[in-house]
């Protein structure tokens, strides 16, 4: 019962007070109040049946209130029943009602609306992940200025940036507010972005962002109309704080151990959990879309096994997290032999995928790195941030990625070359792709996204010459 006031946090429990602590030992949920029997209930718990069946018609009563569930017939005989059999119709908001509502913020560039289906939608939890220096910042502020405009492009509403690196980039801000076609030529009678409709907090570690934004996040959007939430990134604080949490931070061995202690990321785990539920019900509640920006990490896929040289099988295993010096062999180490040409295509096995349930397989439908089946193919792969526990909390994840360019200036149109002089001509391809969403298409296999580039006015995207606008 360690979940009711998470779930009811309005519940009179003290009325239930000599029930709670043999429902807590016999580790009966709410879920189980609702799903499972009061008869099995109270065998489980040994209480009496008419205290659990009681308890359990008030639980079902409460959330059908929470849900906005209408019974049909006697509501408070059969309330459990009601709640299982309600339809959606019943519900505060049905399909079609959440439909009719869908609102997006737009990246002020067709194609890359097209690629997201309208835009970035309200109501989610969407995560922009890319490595550093690649571009996320500069999408996150056009969606702080896009979201200050009215429909279609956005909300009329003011935005948020919380901020855990770097204090809101005014002068950036500024310079896309008069470069920026689209918001530099607003008509006389719609209202242009303003920096003075941001607000902005700066998280200096991660309790000060626990208290922002479980307490002064909800009051702020209550007050303000919030329309975007934009945090970067999520995934700062939760570094910092792993790295410098022993008590000898100075000590590498130390501060290695802390962190690969699997206590410690189970409890950091459970925060993201908190944390995404959190995030969710107020983009929920208050109809807000919420952008988080998240790190990458590297990461190196297994090697097949025919690219594995005879010597390197007989090398002994050492613990690389260790920092205790390898055990000596017991036999003389092997004779170095040299090392193994690359196999010809013509000679290589068929398939060299790894097997279809690893996590180095499945890495590629949910990070945005390694689209393609064959892991020969894939260079330079990247894992975002905060593991699994995170991406479960995410409805959409953007990955931006980047490589070196091999080609001049002569690929954009004649118009656009002296525009992106100054931002783009840095030796760096771009590419925007949809990972996954629930409202949109994905990247399919070998697919990278759409190619931008950032300049003055923001970023938009690249468009060969020839190409129709």
């Amino acid at each position: 019962m360690t979940d009711l006031l998470h779930t009811l946090p309005d519940f009179p429990q003290s009325s239930y007070s000599h029930l709670i602590p043999s429902l807590e030992k016999s580790l009966i949920s709410t879920t189980d109040l609702i799903t499972l029997d009061a008869l099995e209930i109270a065998k489980r718990a040994h209480l009496p049946t008419i205290d659990v069946r009681r308890l359990c018609n008030h639980v079902a009563t409460e959330l059908q209130r929470q849900l906005g569930v209408h019974a049909e017939g006697d509501e408070a005989s059969h309330p459990i029943e009601t709640l299982r059999s309600a339809r959606g119709n019943g519900l505060h908001s049905s399909g079609r009602e959440i439909a009719s509502r869908w609102s997006t913020i737009s990246l002020l560039d067709d194609d890359l609306d097209t690629a997201l289906n309208g835009g970035i939608p309200t109501g989610y939890i969407t995560e922009l992940t890319g490595e550093s220096g690649v571009g996320k910042t500069q999408l996150l502020l056009t969606l702080l200025l896009s979201a200050q405009l009215p429909l279609p492009h956005g909300l009329s509403r003011p935005t948020l940036y919380i901020s855990t690196e770097h204090p809101l980039p005014t002068t950036r801000l500024t310079q896309i507010l008069s470069i920026n076609p689209f918001l530099s030529s607003l008509p006389a009678g719609i209202p242009k972005p303003s920096l003075s409709h941001i607000f902005t907090y700066q998280l200096q570690d991660l309790e000060s962002q626990d208290h922002i934004l479980n307490y002064q996040l909800p009051v702020l959007l209550s007050r303000e109309n919030i329309g975007l939430v934009v945090i970067d990134s999520i995934a700062a604080n939760y570094r910092a704080e792993a790295s410098y949490s022993t008590s000898n931070p100075l000590s590498p061995s130390s501060r290695r151990q802390q962190v690969s202690t699997p206590l410690t990321l189970a409890h950091r785990s459970t925060n993201l959990v908190r944390l995404g539920q959190h995030l969710r019900l107020l983009a929920q509640r208050f109809d807000t879309a919420i952008v988080v920006a998240n790190q990458v990490a590297d990461r190196f896929p297994a090697l097949p096994s025919n690219t594995i040289t005879p010597a390197a099988r007989q090398l002994p295993q050492v613990d690389v997290l260790s920092s205790s010096p390898a055990p000596a062999c017991s036999s003389p180490a092997p004779t170095p032999t040299p090392t193994l040409a690359p196999i010809p295509p013509s000679h290589q096995p068929p398939n060299l995928t790894v097997f279809p349930l690893t996590l180095d397989h499945q890495q590629r439908f949910f990070t945005g790195w390694g689209s393609s089946p064959s892991p020969l193919h894939n260079t330079n792969l990247k894992t975002p941030s905060l593991g699994l526990a995170w991406s479960n909390q995410i409805a959409c994840r953007i990955a931006i990625t980047k490589e070196r360019a091999f080609v001049g200036p002569s690929r954009r149109e004649p118009e656009r070359q002296s525009q992106a002089a100054e931002w783009s001509e840095r030796g760096w391809r771009r590419w925007v792709g949809l990972v996954f969403a629930p409202w949109a298409r994905g990247m399919g296999d070998g697919e990278r996204g759409v190619e931008i580039e950032v300049w003055g006015g923001g970023v938009r995207a690249v468009r060969v010459e020839g190409e129709r606008s």
